[in-house]
């Protein structure tokens, strides 16, 4: 059976008039998206190069190979990428070397590898950690080797038995004095390395997060550059375990592996030594900070935002245009079926999904900034912003990567059964969205840390010290403790959620002194306390995001754009703080006096904003400026020819490719003909 294509060339007219009934301009919500005119212009050159040759239906074939022919897939894609960009680095800018490996790790590569890039962590995470954490030395040693893509590596934190509690992890660094080595071991199967990225078969290094250890001393957790494999013939070196841990939910190509070590000898000069240092005869020079050996993590969950963003974004982008086009479910009886989309109950679906992408697309922004800012004081000595940073780039990241993750389904769910075929791509982006709520620090194990960092924040604020800029709202409350009224404007529905929060905080520190007085420990109370921890972390990061949206959106940057575009992030921020505030209330009616009228108004008011965006609801996510390589899905191609795609791809299947079944006569037809 010889497949047909049966994909058109024009683009699906109710999608079209969707395009063409928009009050805004998509290509002014693009640049405003991706940062600038310029930036966008840039993004999409780069994507345009990026994307030649690429075969969009082997793309879509992905999900029907085996694991090993994936993994082959994504590693020639990961490795034809950075040669594009390569090539691209010699026409732009002759000569230099700094340009690709840059963009290699930047959002403009975004989902450009299908099935996720093997050598993502090399770049994303591992560079920048030897950029941070290496002496000049160092990285002219082996650091550049890496960023040249001449040797490639990951970083191997986790391990079988231990994740986000570092001081937990199990593999040594015992050092040699007698031969100026560490000695590395994982001395149980639960001290294994596991779920570092391109190490199962991609890597020939490896940055290991390993306890040292001088004369029997525990010097706690330091980061050693350890070769794995041979560079010539890639074979494993003596002492070491090495392979692929087996198919994920998601991430089906990044080729995560486990690591195992026996008496693995380095040199002395292969521990990372900018801030800690083990000196020839064995004396230790502690960092300057502790959390420094944690800073790559940090910047990994700034990443985190930003990209759960983005897949929440691309997800909204997926289920609006397949909304435009699907038809069905008369509202009146006697009229043609509607778009799904002129159903409020598909619009509630839709919409605030698309305006939560923007919140954290902000949020994120404002995140970056701060690390930046963190970066330069680290390079002049200061460490002040380090313990903000920390709490804001955790909460961050829990926020985001559960409601990106919850919204994808949501979002898949307005697909109906169509969103439930690999084609659509859905189960992709939420897998990459809920994968988030483990990665780089378990949610709850974060959010924990978030509490105690409010715990201290709350007793700094009861003694008039001076507070980091994200949390001096605990300073406010105690100032004026009484709400006063709720009037449902945008500045007050902020001031209700950081009043909120920081009740929360009140309520919990309230709790751990009350169990401390009753003799527990400060650790067996904080445990005691940990559900009203969670509770206050979750909150804090809420009201981030409320401040952070609504600064953007109602700051100086609004004169910079059009009215269309204003009314539209207007539109955009009145929704995501009226359906969040709703789905807050429990929280809120605790210390803030709402009547049923007020309820009233904000459930009118969130009827009313879906109302206004139903209109510019495509020019929105079209603004998004994802490509069809991007999104990778059969319902939310750019021309909107959903049957056509999906029955194309049902059509390219491996099991449709022969009329007839090899199993039909191999087991089928001798069952039925056998008279049982």
């Amino acid at each position: 059976m010889t497949p047909t294509l049966v994909v058109p060339i024009t683009v699906n007219p109710d999608l079209q008039k969707e395009r063409d009934g928009a009050s805004l301009s998509t290509e002014e919500f693009a640049a405003w998206w991706a940062g600038g005119k310029e930036i966008l212009k840039f993004n999409r050159e780069v994507r345009s190069y990026l994307e030649k040759d690429v075969d969009l239906n082997e793309v879509m074939k992905l999900e029907a190979k085996s694991h090993e022919e994936i993994n082959e897939f994504t590693m020639r894609a990961a490795l034809e990428a950075a040669q594009k960009l390569r090539c691209l680095q010699q026409e732009r800018n002759p000569g230099g070397n700094e340009y690709w490996p840059n963009l290699y790790e930047q959002p403009v590569m975004w989902c450009l590898v299908p099935g996720g890039n093997p050598f993502s962590v090399m770049y994303v995470m591992l560079v920048k950690a030897l950029q941070a954490h290496c002496t000049p030395e160092q990285y002219e040693d082996f650091g550049k080797r890496v960023e040249r893509f001449e040797i490639s590596a990951t970083y191997a934190q986790t391990e079988l038995g231990h994740g986000t509690y570092l001081r937990g992890l199990e593999t040594r660094a015992d050092y040699d004095p007698k031969t100026d080595e560490f000695v590395l071991n994982t001395p149980k199967i639960s001290s294994y390395k596991w779920w570092a990225a391109g190490l199962g078969q991609c890597c020939n290094y490896c940055l290991v997060m390993a306890q040292l250890y001088i004369n029997g001393q525990f010097k706690g957790p330091h980061m050693f550059f350890v070769q794995v494999r041979d560079e010539e013939t890639f074979e494993p070196l003596p002492g070491v375990h090495i392979g692929d841990i087996g198919k994920k939910m998601g991430y089906i190509g990044t080729n995560h592996g486990f690591l195992g070590l026996k008496n693995v000898r380095i040199p002395r000069t292969r521990m990372l030594m900018r801030y800690a240092k083990v000196n020839a005869d064995g004396s230790f020079v502690s960092s300057p900070n502790s959390v420094l050996n944690y800073f790559a993590m940090v910047r990994s969950r700034c990443l985190i935002v930003r990209n759960n963003a983005a897949y929440l974004a691309a997800a909204a982008t997926i289920a609006t245009r397949y909304s435009a086009v699907r038809r069905q479910s008369p509202i009146n009886p006697k009229e043609r079926e509607p778009q799904i989309m002129d159903h409020v109950t598909q619009q509630m679906k839709l919409f605030p999904e698309i305006a939560t992408s923007l919140a954290y697309a902000m949020s994120s922004d404002y995140l970056w900034n701060l690390y930046e800012q963190t970066i330069k004081d680290i390079e002049n000595g200061k460490y002040e912003r380090l313990p903000e940073l920390h709490s804001l780039s955790c909460a961050l990241k829990v926020t985001s990567a559960v409601d990106s993750a919850a919204g994808v389904e949501r979002l898949r769910l307005g697909c109906g059964g169509h969103g439930y075929l690999s084609s659509s791509n859905m189960s992709n982006f939420y897998a990459l969205a809920t994968a988030a709520c483990t990665y780089e620090g378990e949610n709850t194990v974060l959010l924990l840390q978030i509490g105690r960092f409010l715990m201290k924040s709350w007793r700094s604020a009861l003694s008039g010290a001076p507070l980091a800029p994200t949390v001096q709202y605990l300073a406010e409350v105690q100032k004026n403790p009484d709400f006063g009224t709720w009037t449902g404007s945008w500045e007050n529905m902020v001031k209700a959620m950081k009043y909120t929060a920081a009740n929360k905080t009140r309520l919990a520190f309230k709790s751990l002194l009350a169990r401390l007085s009753r003799g527990e420990t400060e650790e067996n109370a904080a445990n005691h306390t940990g559900i009203e921890f969670t509770q206050a972390a979750e909150l804090h990061g809420r009201a981030f995001v409320f401040s952070s949206f609504t600064d953007e959106v109602t700051g100086p940057k609004s004169q910079t754009r059009s009215a269309s575009l204003n009314c539209v992030l207007e539109n955009l921020l009145e929704l995501y703080l009226v359906k969040e505030t709703l789905n807050q209330m429990s929280n809120l009616l605790r210390f803030i006096q709402l009547t049923d009228t007020d309820l009233r108004r904000l459930q009118d008011r969130l009827e009313t904003v879906l109302t206004k965006l139903r209109p510019d609801a495509v020019a929105i996510v079209d603004g998004f400026d994802f490509s069809d390589l991007q999104l990778n899905s059969t319902l939310g191609s750019f021309d909107g020819n959903v049957y056509e795609r999906m029955f194309d791809a049902a059509l390219n299947t491996p099991m449709n490719q022969k009329s007839v079944p090899k199993s039909f006569n191999e087991m089928l037809k001798p069952f039925m003909k056998s008279n049982i």
